[in-house]
């Protein structure tokens, strides 16, 4: 279906036009009409399959300028809540709507000023909430809630914060999901909150073809990140995402790039929100080339231009790895999945493989130099005022090539 085919405001329409956006995509065709209609919709998508516009552009269409907050979303992170933000601004400001950014690690002030004049409220549940019990928000008005990423709350513990907002809304609202898995929790939900939903799948985003998956089985744990290293520095066109199974290593993993030359950023959700921005920020600009990231930034991000992706940590399903990949080998785009793989992955990786439809190949262990990897600053420091043989010895360790002893070995399911 042709973006000129649907039945929205002329400058809406304008605007595709100029961004030369022509063609929709599954997610977008098969949900614009039916929210058009006021139907309640359950919408399941991929990363990367444009379910922002699926929403935005629907919604922008039905509400109506300065009569109060008509539209609320809710997202589970801070990053995807200020991403759909700039969409609804992009857009609604050709029809000089006004959007409110809601979420914690900043003033709540500006928020409170900014919703007294917002059509469109898009908000964390936590900081909606302290809105809420302030009386800073008036949400009489609310003709449609849109839960966006609404499996993403059930895991990170927000569906009860979620339930308490929707309760808040008016009982005639229109109510729009969209999940990347249409799981019991969600569909509990949906029967709790809604009526006669209409229910909308789509096929996996990851094109096969465009994205290579490959694997290195890695004979010793102390040799993952030197093998990191080389691939970031033989491999240096275009932007990369290192996914790592916990905060404190996305610091770790981080900071020891930066000594190794590497332009790397951390992010995670236990950094604030000023940090969190600028890292992202820094990626976008290019100003740095490597994102070192928990699985926060997974979900529904829109960072253009990457290439590759390394799971140095190994997902424990195939949807998060799925998620992960996402973010590589978009609009007809080249992108290489890496999985670095070490014994103590072997258990998370079975489990990613029995999803069929991933074809992740075995790659032959490159030559490679050892690094140092230091697992805190006091170590570093330590190591660089001890002088003699133990320095000559590492300088030596660092700096020598071999081959990894695991070539040969396969990884078996």
């Amino acid at each position: 279906m042709k973006s000129n085919e649907l039945k929205i405001h002329t400058r809406l329409l304008q605007k595709l036009q100029e961004q030369k956006f022509t063609d929709l995509t599954c997610i977008q065709e098969k949900c614009i009409p039916s929210i058009l209609q006021g139907s309640d919709v359950v919408g399941q998508a991929e990363t990367g399959s444009g379910k922002t516009l699926a929403f935005c552009l629907p919604i922008l269409d039905k509400i109506h300028y300065r009569q109060g907050l008509q539209a609320l979303v809710l997202t589970p992170t801070r990053e995807l809540c200020v991403q759909v933000s700039e969409v609804f601004k992009e857009y609604g400001k050709e029809l000089r709507f006004t959007v409110a950014c809601i979420h914690g690690g900043v003033g709540i002030g500006p928020q409170i000023h900014r919703l007294e004049s917002a059509e469109i409220a898009v908000a964390t549940p936590g900081r909606m909430l302290d809105h809420i019990r302030r009386n800073t928000i008036d949400l009489r008005h609310v003709q449609i809630l849109v839960i966006d990423e609404t499996d993403k709350m059930f895991e990170m513990g927000f569906v009860e914060d979620v339930e308490s907002i929707i309760r808040e809304v008016p009982r005639n609202r229109q109510l729009l999901m969209f999940s990347a898995t249409v799981s019991d929790d969600v569909l509990s939900l949906v029967k709790n909150y809604s009526e006669d939903p209409i229910v909308v799948r789509t096929q996996s985003y990851v094109d096969q073809s465009k994205l290579h998956q490959i694997y290195y089985d890695i004979f010793e744990q102390n040799q993952k990140f030197s093998l990191l290293v080389h691939l970031l520095k033989t491999r240096n066109e275009g932007l990369s995402i290192v996914f790592c199974g916990t905060r404190r290593e996305s610091d770790v993993v981080a900071r020891n790039l930066k000594h190794q030359g590497i332009y790397a950023s951390a992010i995670h959700g236990g950094m604030n929100q000023n940090k969190r921005t600028t890292s992202l920020n820094d990626l976008k600009s290019e100003r740095t080339k490597v994102l070192v990231a928990t699985d926060v930034a997974a979900r529904g991000l829109d960072i253009k231009n990457i290439t590759h992706i390394y799971n140095y940590d190994v997902p424990k399903t195939p949807i998060d790895y799925v998620h992960r990949i996402g973010r590589t080998a978009r609009a007809g785009a080249e992108g290489a999945a890496i999985t670095l793989l070490t014994e103590r992955d072997h258990e998370n990786f079975r489990r990613v493989q029995s999803n069929e439809e991933l074809q992740i190949e075995r790659a032959e262990m490159p030559q490679f130099q050892r690094v140092q990897f230091v697992r805190n600053t006091e170590q570093r420091d330590s190591q660089q005022h001890h002088g003699g043989q133990r320095n000559q010895f590492r300088h030596h360790e660092r700096n020598s090539s071999f081959q990894s002893t695991s070539v040969g070995r396969s990884f078996r399911r």
